[in-house]
Order: structure tokens, then C-alpha cells, then sequence
């Protein structure tokens, strides 16, 4: 098992990201509560990792932090949720928020991560009420584009990593007050309207 890596960021398309260890290339399949606090490609960066072996793949999780890689090992452990469904919760929603919805048992919160249904919602409220722990940490800050190049990084990870069409990541991310909004905000504001709806 690869339990975690130190490198540097050679290539970011949310939500994978190409980390080199000694002139490998790992690709890394992160959270987006991940992927916003990393640095700029080029630069080095530890991420604790989790390894899935499937019939036609090998493919490894990044995590900036232990909360949310055990929570990432915690959702895998639930019938019917597999590494997909578990990195967009993680996307879609803090460690912390996810644990507030299993202590109060609140539904409308996860149905609204793209590919959770109200059936794995209600299953993953039920299974992971022993599980969830009280987060120790976050994911260490780091700088983030802005401007322009911040929005479409917000539309990449709306489309890529939370599973919203380009039509629907448009519209939201139009519903989004102007401004010098960094990629965190951008993502953060979209969901928001999306919230609303």
C-alpha cells in the first residue's frame, strides 16, 4: 500500500493532478476540498494517499489531510458507495459538514452532491453514524489563481469532479456575483445557488 507521497506538481486538471517522485509520475485523483489548497504546478507537495486495485485499474486517492482520507475509508466501507460517490462527497462538502449531516441526520445536504441519491443518503446517514469522528485537522492553505483563470478552474472541477454538466456549471457559475473571486470562492458560491434551487 502507498500510504503517502512527496513531490512535485508536474500537471493539475481537476481532479487529477500528476505529483513526480523521483522521476515517476504519479496521477492522483484528489478531492476538491484537496485540489484548492494546492500549490501551483511546479512546486513539491505531500499528500497522504489511499491505493484501489480493480480488475482494470490501480488507481490512487490524494488527501491534504488524515480526516479526510479516514473519511474517504469510512464512506468506501458503506454498501453501494465506491471511490467515485466518496470523492464527490468529499468535493461537495468539509469533513466537518458531512459529520454535522450524520449527527442530525439531515438528508437534503448530501442529496444534493451529484451522483447521492436519496436511497445512498439515507443508507450513508444509517452506516456511518459509529463512524464519524470529530475532525482534528484541515488541508494546510495554499495560494490560489484569480480572475479569469480562477472561474474556469471553478467550471473544470464543477463539470470534472462534481459531475454537473457544462450547461448547468455555466449557469451556475453566471449566478455568481462579479468579482476578484478566488477558485475556492467561485466553487463555494455556485454551490450555493445550487442550494438554493
Amino acid at each position: 500500500m502507498i500510504g503517502s507521497l512527496f513531490g512535485r506538481i508536474t500537471a493539475k486538471s481537476p481532479p487529477q493532478l500528476t505529483l513526480e517522485v523521483g522521476g515517476v509520475g504519479y496521477e492522483v485523483e484528489v478531492p476538491m476540498s484537496t485540489f484548492l489548497q494546492l500549490p501551483a504546478a511546479g512546486h513539491e507537495v505531500r499528500l497522504l494517499t489511499h491505493l484501489v486495485v480493480r480488475e482494470d485499474a490501480h488507481v490512487l486517492y490524494g488527501f491534504g489531510s488524515e480526516d479526510e482520507r479516514r473519511l474517504f475509508r469510512n464512506l468506501l466501507k458503506v454498501s453501494g458507495v465506491g471511490p467515485k460517490i466518496a470523492l464527490a462527497l468529499l468535493s461537495g462538502m468539509s469533513v466537518e459538514a458531512f459529520a454535522r449531516c450524520v449527527q442530525q441526520q439531515e438528508l437534503g445536504p448530501l442529496t444534493r452532491v451529484p451522483g447521492i441519491g436519496r436511497k445512498t443518503a439515507e443508507r450513508l446517514l444509517i452506516e456511518m453514524r459509529d463512524r464519524v469522528v470529530s475532525p482534528s485537522s484541515t488541508a494546510g492553505s495554499a495560494g490560489t489563481p484569480s480572475g479569469r483563470a480562477a472561474e474556469e478552474e471553478a467550471f473544470d472541477a464543477l463539470v470534472n469532479a462534481l459531475g454537473y454538466s457544462p450547461a448547468e456549471a455555466t449557469r451556475l457559475l453566471k449566478a455568481v456575483e462579479p468579482g476578484k473571486h478566488s477558485t475556492e470562492e467561485w466553487i463555494r458560491r455556485a454551490l450555493q445557488s445550487a442550494a438554493r434551487e
